[in-house]
Protein backbone atom coordinates (compact mmCIF):
# COMPACT_ATOMS: atom_id res chain seq x y z
CA UNK A 1 0.00 0.00 0.00
CA UNK A 2 2.08 3.30 -1.04
CA UNK A 3 2.32 5.54 1.68
CA UNK A 4 0.29 8.97 2.29
CA UNK A 5 3.22 11.64 2.24
CA UNK A 6 -0.04 14.05 3.38
CA UNK A 7 -0.70 12.29 6.53
CA UNK A 8 0.19 12.90 9.97
CA UNK A 9 0.70 10.81 12.78
CA UNK A 10 0.78 11.90 16.26
CA UNK A 11 3.44 11.99 18.59
CA UNK A 12 2.98 9.95 21.76
CA UNK A 13 3.73 12.11 25.18
CA UNK A 14 6.12 10.98 27.89
CA UNK A 15 3.34 9.94 29.85
CA UNK A 16 2.51 7.30 27.48
CA UNK A 17 6.04 6.05 26.97
CA UNK A 18 6.52 2.73 28.96
CA UNK A 19 8.82 2.94 31.74
CA UNK A 20 11.50 0.94 29.86
CA UNK A 21 11.60 3.94 27.21
CA UNK A 22 12.35 6.63 29.25
CA UNK A 23 15.73 7.58 30.07
CA UNK A 24 16.93 6.83 33.55
CA UNK A 25 18.37 9.03 35.76
CA UNK A 26 22.66 8.93 35.66
CA UNK A 27 23.59 6.90 38.77
CA UNK A 28 26.45 9.50 39.20
CA UNK A 29 24.58 12.70 39.19
CA UNK A 30 22.98 12.02 42.89
CA UNK A 31 26.10 10.10 44.26
CA UNK A 32 28.33 13.84 42.82
CA UNK A 33 26.71 15.82 45.94
CA UNK A 34 28.18 13.59 47.79
CA UNK A 35 31.87 14.25 49.27
CA UNK A 36 33.63 11.06 48.74
CA UNK A 37 35.33 9.50 51.90
CA UNK A 38 38.31 7.60 50.40
CA UNK A 39 39.18 10.39 47.63
CA UNK A 40 41.43 9.24 44.99
CA UNK A 41 44.82 10.02 45.36
CA UNK A 42 44.81 12.49 41.97
CA UNK A 43 41.78 14.62 43.63
CA UNK A 44 43.26 17.70 45.40
CA UNK A 45 40.33 18.85 46.84
CA UNK A 46 38.50 18.16 49.83
CA UNK A 47 39.09 19.52 53.49
CA UNK A 48 42.11 18.27 54.34
CA UNK A 49 45.83 19.49 54.41
CA UNK A 50 48.26 17.25 52.46
CA UNK A 51 51.12 17.31 53.86
CA UNK A 52 54.65 16.21 50.88
CA UNK A 53 57.96 15.18 51.49
CA UNK A 54 59.35 12.79 54.16
CA UNK A 55 60.16 16.04 56.60
CA UNK A 56 56.49 17.74 56.80
CA UNK A 57 55.12 13.73 56.78
CA UNK A 58 57.66 13.17 59.77
CA UNK A 59 57.26 16.08 61.62
CA UNK A 60 53.08 15.79 61.67
CA UNK A 61 53.67 11.93 62.73
CA UNK A 62 55.85 12.94 65.74
CA UNK A 63 53.98 16.15 66.99
CA UNK A 64 51.16 13.49 66.64
CA UNK A 65 48.97 15.57 64.21
CA UNK A 66 45.93 13.93 63.65
CA UNK A 67 46.40 12.46 59.73
CA UNK A 68 43.96 10.47 57.58
CA UNK A 69 47.01 8.38 56.01
CA UNK A 70 50.33 8.42 55.02
CA UNK A 71 51.04 7.19 51.39
CA UNK A 72 54.24 5.70 49.63
CA UNK A 73 55.10 5.48 46.24
CA UNK A 74 54.87 2.06 45.35
CA UNK A 75 57.90 1.75 42.76
CA UNK A 76 60.35 3.96 45.02
CA UNK A 77 63.68 2.16 43.07
CA UNK A 78 66.52 0.75 44.11
CA UNK A 79 68.19 3.42 45.38
CA UNK A 80 65.26 3.87 47.87
CA UNK A 81 66.49 5.64 50.93
CA UNK A 82 66.12 3.72 53.98
CA UNK A 83 64.24 7.10 55.70
CA UNK A 84 60.65 6.07 53.83
CA UNK A 85 61.22 2.46 55.11
CA UNK A 86 61.79 4.09 58.47
CA UNK A 87 58.25 6.58 58.23
CA UNK A 88 56.73 3.71 57.47
CA UNK A 89 57.01 1.84 60.41
CA UNK A 90 56.63 5.23 62.34
CA UNK A 91 52.99 5.59 60.88
CA UNK A 92 52.06 1.90 61.54
CA UNK A 93 53.50 2.66 65.43
CA UNK A 94 51.18 5.69 65.48
CA UNK A 95 48.39 3.84 64.04
CA UNK A 96 48.11 5.31 61.19
CA UNK A 97 46.83 3.72 57.95
CA UNK A 98 49.68 3.25 55.19
CA UNK A 99 49.08 3.25 51.56
CA UNK A 100 50.88 2.57 48.91
CA UNK A 101 50.41 4.17 45.19
CA UNK A 102 52.06 4.55 41.96
CA UNK A 103 54.36 6.67 41.09
CA UNK A 104 51.65 8.55 38.03
CA UNK A 105 49.26 8.84 40.84
CA UNK A 106 51.89 10.50 43.16
CA UNK A 107 52.84 12.79 39.93
CA UNK A 108 49.57 13.83 39.62
CA UNK A 109 48.72 15.07 42.96
CA UNK A 110 52.02 17.20 43.22
CA UNK A 111 51.89 18.86 40.39
CA UNK A 112 47.91 19.78 41.15
CA UNK A 113 49.70 21.63 44.31
CA UNK A 114 52.46 22.55 42.61
CA UNK A 115 55.04 21.13 44.87
CA UNK A 116 57.50 17.64 44.72
CA UNK A 117 56.70 14.43 46.77
CA UNK A 118 60.33 12.86 47.36
CA UNK A 119 57.97 9.74 47.55
CA UNK A 120 55.85 10.20 50.52
CA UNK A 121 52.96 12.54 51.29
CA UNK A 122 50.39 12.35 54.03
CA UNK A 123 46.62 13.55 54.08
CA UNK A 124 46.35 15.26 57.52
CA UNK A 125 43.15 16.93 59.26
CA UNK A 126 42.63 20.83 58.38
CA UNK A 127 44.95 22.41 60.48
CA UNK A 128 42.46 24.96 62.93
CA UNK A 129 43.67 28.51 63.22
CA UNK A 130 43.23 30.30 66.59
CA UNK A 131 41.20 33.63 67.66
CA UNK A 132 43.74 35.95 68.83
CA UNK A 133 42.88 35.62 72.72
CA UNK A 134 43.28 32.15 72.62
CA UNK A 135 46.75 32.84 70.97
CA UNK A 136 47.20 35.21 74.01
CA UNK A 137 45.96 32.93 76.38
CA UNK A 138 48.45 30.13 75.00
CA UNK A 139 51.27 32.57 75.18
CA UNK A 140 50.66 33.71 78.89
CA UNK A 141 53.21 30.80 80.29
CA UNK A 142 55.62 30.47 77.18
CA UNK A 143 58.50 33.01 75.38
CA UNK A 144 55.31 35.83 74.84
CA UNK A 145 56.95 36.26 71.34
CA UNK A 146 54.88 36.74 68.50
CA UNK A 147 55.33 36.75 64.37
CA UNK A 148 52.97 38.76 62.80
CA UNK A 149 53.01 39.33 59.14
CA UNK A 150 51.77 42.11 57.05
CA UNK A 151 51.35 41.15 53.24
CA UNK A 152 53.51 37.94 53.09
CA UNK A 153 52.09 36.55 49.82
CA UNK A 154 54.53 34.03 48.71
CA UNK A 155 53.77 30.71 50.11
CA UNK A 156 57.50 29.62 50.51
CA UNK A 157 58.16 32.57 52.10
CA UNK A 158 55.52 32.29 54.66
CA UNK A 159 56.69 28.51 55.22
CA UNK A 160 60.29 29.84 55.64
CA UNK A 161 58.72 31.99 58.53
CA UNK A 162 57.19 29.77 60.17
CA UNK A 163 60.20 27.10 60.39
CA UNK A 164 62.05 30.20 61.82
CA UNK A 165 59.62 31.51 64.31
CA UNK A 166 59.26 27.23 65.70
CA UNK A 167 62.80 26.81 65.82
CA UNK A 168 63.34 29.86 67.48
CA UNK A 169 60.40 29.40 70.55
CA UNK A 170 58.15 31.30 69.25
CA UNK A 171 54.13 31.27 70.66
CA UNK A 172 52.61 31.88 67.19
CA UNK A 173 52.13 33.17 64.13
CA UNK A 174 49.79 36.27 63.07
CA UNK A 175 48.01 36.18 59.89
CA UNK A 176 45.51 38.51 58.44
CA UNK A 177 42.74 36.91 56.63
CA UNK A 178 43.41 39.14 53.67
CA UNK A 179 46.64 40.02 51.50
CA UNK A 180 48.35 36.91 52.55
CA UNK A 181 48.93 33.48 51.77
CA UNK A 182 46.84 30.96 53.09
CA UNK A 183 48.05 27.76 54.82
CA UNK A 184 48.63 25.93 51.84
CA UNK A 185 50.68 22.71 50.03
CA UNK A 186 53.22 25.06 49.51
CA UNK A 187 53.37 26.48 52.76
CA UNK A 188 53.57 22.74 55.03
CA UNK A 189 56.07 21.96 52.80
CA UNK A 190 58.37 25.07 53.06
CA UNK A 191 57.89 24.91 56.68
CA UNK A 192 58.75 21.50 56.70
CA UNK A 193 56.60 20.37 59.61
CA UNK A 194 57.19 23.30 61.69
CA UNK A 195 53.08 23.95 60.94
CA UNK A 196 52.57 20.89 63.20
CA UNK A 197 54.22 23.11 66.53
CA UNK A 198 53.48 26.43 65.58
CA UNK A 199 49.97 27.79 66.27
CA UNK A 200 48.48 30.17 63.88
CA UNK A 201 45.86 32.86 64.71
CA UNK A 202 43.74 34.52 61.41
CA UNK A 203 42.97 37.92 62.20
CA UNK A 204 40.27 40.10 60.34
CA UNK A 205 42.09 43.03 60.62
CA UNK A 206 46.16 43.45 61.27
CA UNK A 207 45.72 46.85 62.99
CA UNK A 208 42.88 46.76 64.94
CA UNK A 209 45.24 43.16 66.24
CA UNK A 210 48.31 45.23 67.27
CA UNK A 211 46.26 47.62 69.02
CA UNK A 212 45.03 44.10 71.10
CA UNK A 213 48.28 43.11 71.64
CA UNK A 214 49.66 46.72 73.04
CA UNK A 215 46.95 45.97 75.74
CA UNK A 216 47.89 42.90 76.34
CA UNK A 217 51.19 44.37 77.37
CA UNK A 218 53.39 43.71 74.32
CA UNK A 219 55.77 45.98 72.69
CA UNK A 220 55.31 45.60 68.83
CA UNK A 221 58.66 46.17 66.72
CA UNK A 222 58.72 46.57 62.67
CA UNK A 223 61.55 45.50 60.71
CA UNK A 224 61.80 48.63 58.52
CA UNK A 225 64.93 48.66 56.22
CA UNK A 226 65.27 52.84 56.84
CA UNK A 227 64.32 52.71 59.96
CA UNK A 228 67.25 54.57 62.41
CA UNK A 229 67.41 52.32 65.15
CA UNK A 230 69.06 49.07 64.60
CA UNK A 231 68.07 45.36 65.73
CA UNK A 232 71.22 45.11 67.81
CA UNK A 233 70.43 48.30 69.79
CA UNK A 234 67.02 47.13 70.62
CA UNK A 235 66.03 45.00 73.92
CA UNK A 236 63.63 42.04 73.24
CA UNK A 237 63.33 40.97 76.63
CA UNK A 238 59.61 41.61 77.50
CA UNK A 239 56.54 40.45 75.77
CA UNK A 240 57.03 41.35 72.32
CA UNK A 241 55.46 40.88 68.24
CA UNK A 242 57.86 41.33 65.44
CA UNK A 243 56.06 42.62 62.46
CA UNK A 244 57.62 41.30 58.88
CA UNK A 245 56.12 43.08 55.92
CA UNK A 246 55.38 41.89 52.89
CA UNK A 247 57.55 41.14 49.58
CA UNK A 248 58.57 44.10 47.59
CA UNK A 249 56.34 47.25 49.63
CA UNK A 250 57.61 46.14 53.15
CA UNK A 251 55.19 47.35 56.04
CA UNK A 252 51.96 49.02 55.25
CA UNK A 253 51.65 52.56 56.56
CA UNK A 254 49.01 51.90 58.99
CA UNK A 255 50.74 49.10 60.54
CA UNK A 256 53.50 51.06 60.63
CA UNK A 257 52.03 53.66 62.63
CA UNK A 258 50.60 51.27 65.16
CA UNK A 259 54.11 49.96 65.67
CA UNK A 260 55.94 51.20 69.36
CA UNK A 261 59.41 50.96 67.37
CA UNK A 262 60.34 50.30 63.75
CA UNK A 263 63.86 48.82 63.40
CA UNK A 264 65.96 47.90 60.82
CA UNK A 265 69.49 45.18 59.81
CA UNK A 266 72.35 46.94 59.08
CA UNK A 267 73.24 46.43 55.45
CA UNK A 268 77.36 46.23 54.64
CA UNK A 269 77.95 48.82 52.01
CA UNK A 270 81.49 48.91 50.37
CA UNK A 271 80.59 52.36 49.13
CA UNK A 272 77.89 54.92 49.49
CA UNK A 273 74.98 54.08 47.45
CA UNK A 274 76.64 50.70 46.53
CA UNK A 275 75.62 47.45 48.25
CA UNK A 276 72.39 45.28 49.22
CA UNK A 277 69.26 47.62 50.53
CA UNK A 278 67.22 44.36 51.63
CA UNK A 279 67.01 41.08 52.48
CA UNK A 280 64.37 38.51 51.44
CA UNK A 281 61.49 38.83 54.37
CA UNK A 282 62.30 35.04 55.21
CA UNK A 283 65.99 35.81 56.00
CA UNK A 284 65.19 38.91 57.29
CA UNK A 285 62.52 37.51 60.13
CA UNK A 286 65.05 34.90 61.00
CA UNK A 287 67.50 37.03 61.78
CA UNK A 288 65.65 39.16 63.76
CA UNK A 289 64.13 36.60 65.48
CA UNK A 290 67.45 34.59 66.86
CA UNK A 291 68.60 38.03 68.08
CA UNK A 292 66.02 37.76 70.29
CA UNK A 293 66.85 34.60 71.17
CA UNK A 294 70.30 35.60 71.67
CA UNK A 295 69.24 38.54 73.83
CA UNK A 296 67.63 36.03 76.03
CA UNK A 297 69.37 33.90 76.16
CA UNK A 298 72.33 36.08 77.56
CA UNK A 299 72.95 37.71 80.83
CA UNK A 300 70.54 41.11 81.13
CA UNK A 301 72.94 44.35 80.07
CA UNK A 302 72.71 47.18 83.24
CA UNK A 303 70.26 49.20 80.58
CA UNK A 304 68.21 45.78 80.71
CA UNK A 305 68.24 45.89 84.67
CA UNK A 306 66.92 49.44 85.04
CA UNK A 307 63.72 48.39 82.91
Amino acid sequence: MPRDPHRRFPRSSPKSRPASARPAAHPASRDSRRPDPHPTPGDASGSADWLFGPHAVEEALRAQRPLQYVMFVREPGPAAPSRLTALQALARSRGVPVRLESRAAFESLARAHGVSHQGVLAKAEVQPTLALETLLERAASGARCLVALDGIEDPHNLGAIARSAAAAGADGLILPARRAAGLTAAVQRAAAGALSYLPVARVGNLVHALEQLKAAGYWIYGLAESAPQSLWQTGWRGPVVLVIGGEGHGLHALVRQRCDQLVSIPMHQPRPGAGIASLNASVAAGIALFEIVRQRQSRPSAADAEK
